[in-house]
């Protein structure tokens, strides 16, 4: 017993001198023992506290990246998120984290139904509007962020009780809620330009969603279902990207795609909440994950029977051609095989599976594309 208090004393002890040798922001010195101290109890496969693994999880971002060798920083840099918040001045990255940048996965997830949305609306034989999908990235970028901000405002308490969560800005107090607040209303104001560019029947469909940005976070208090409220949330874009290029919307495509894109959320981010569903228990919020636990998987087949339906009924409306129907088969299997291989009890793998679904959200964005192409072909 007292070998152990001995031992987490000396690591705290080096981690703050760590943290203090390596210029670590202030800010940070009380986030990193308190992310120590929250997995202290963790344990290697042979049953003893491996303090290293600990150390090295409880270091932000930026400090993990200011403990490289200077030469390694320079060679290791690439345009990821991760690398171009690292590059960025230390008072801004705190900000940058705040919006996920450096976890583009999520602004993704939330610009490829805008792409789906788009790319059908094109003209038979052509390519989607450069412009528009440019546009829709923009405002995806900058929604993703105001909702993350969003988030992390009402979840500051519950944040710092997640291992996960508790270094992120707001909860570790490197930002606090006013600054927040003054900066979602910077991402706010530029996404209202974004959406200012399109017609007037696209702002008022766009200016309708804010609603639900601001209610998500809530969600996981009340209900089991926060994962279909984001869904609903993420996916607006399968509407709005039609009403933009055509001026409104035709239902018959813009709802089962949308449809789709709801059902297609409550795969990925029900995989997404096994990630937490321990510490979900610990602070008292609610998930699918919590409530589908073992049965997980057939939910998971069914929803994506369900999107796959919605998918097929959008592509015969939009009178798509074979090659979105063989995309739609390749979905099918990434699908099935995400589902068939994920092990929900590792965390790991549920955040690799879900981030493979940018991918999966790709190759039906070229499935739509390549078949609105053949259209040409038929009509000639």
């Amino acid at each position: 017993m007292f070998p152990n208090r001995l031992s987490r004393r000396l690591t705290l002890t080096a981690l703050r001198w760590s943290a203090v040798s390596r210029t670590c922001p202030p800010s940070c010195l009380s986030t990193l023992s308190n992310c120590f101290l929250q997995n202290q109890t963790a344990r290697n496969k042979d049953g003893f506290h491996s303090e290293s693994a600990v150390l090295r999880g409880a270091l932000c971002s930026q400090c993990r990246f200011k403990s490289r060798p200077r030469e390694t920083q320079r060679r290791s840099f690439s345009l990821s998120g991760a690398n171009v918040v690292n590059s960025a001045p230390a008072h801004v990255q705190p900000y940058l984290r705040l919006m996920r940048l450096d976890k583009p996965i999520g602004t993704w997830l939330l610009y490829l139904p805008c792409t789906w949305s788009i790319a059908l609306a094109a003209e038979p034989g052509c390519l989607p509007d450069v412009g528009m999908l440019a546009l829709f990235g923009t405002g995806a970028l900058l929604m993703r962020g105001a909702g993350c901000t969003i988030n992390d405002m009402w979840d500051k308490d519950f944040d710092k009780q997640v291992a996960r969560t508790a270094c992120r800005p707001i909860a570790s107090g490197e930002i606090s809620r006013m600054q927040a607040l003054v900066f979602l209303g910077g991402q706010l104001s530029l996404a209202l330009c974004v959406l200012l560019c399109l017609n007037y029947y696209s702002i008022a469909l766009g200016a309708s969603s804010l609603s639900l940005v601001i209610t998500y976070p809530l969600m996981k208090r009340i209900t089991y279902w926060p994962q279909l409220v984001l869904g609903l949330t993420f996916n607006w874009g399968a509407l709005l990207g039609w009403a933009a290029v055509k001026g409104s919307c035709d239902w018959s495509v813009c709802l089962p795609l949308y449809f789709s894109g709801v059902m297609w959320t409550l795969v990925y981010d029900t995989i997404y909440a096994h990630q937490d569903k321990e510490d979900d228990v610990k602070v008292g919020v609610k998930s699918a994950a919590l409530m589908f636990q073992e049965r997980t998987k057939l939910w998971l087949s069914g929803f994506t029977v369900a999107m796959l339906s919605g998918l097929v009924v959008a592509g015969v409306s939009a009178e798509q051609t074979l090659p979105y129907y063989v995309a739609l088969s390749a979905v099918a299997v990434h699908l099935a095989r995400q589902i068939y291989t994920v092990d929900i009890n590792k965390a790991e793998d549920c955040w690799k599976q879900f981030s493979s679904n940018r991918n999966l959200g790709l190759l039906l964005f070229l499935g739509i594309v390549a078949g609105n192409l053949l259209k040409e072909s038929k009509e000639i």
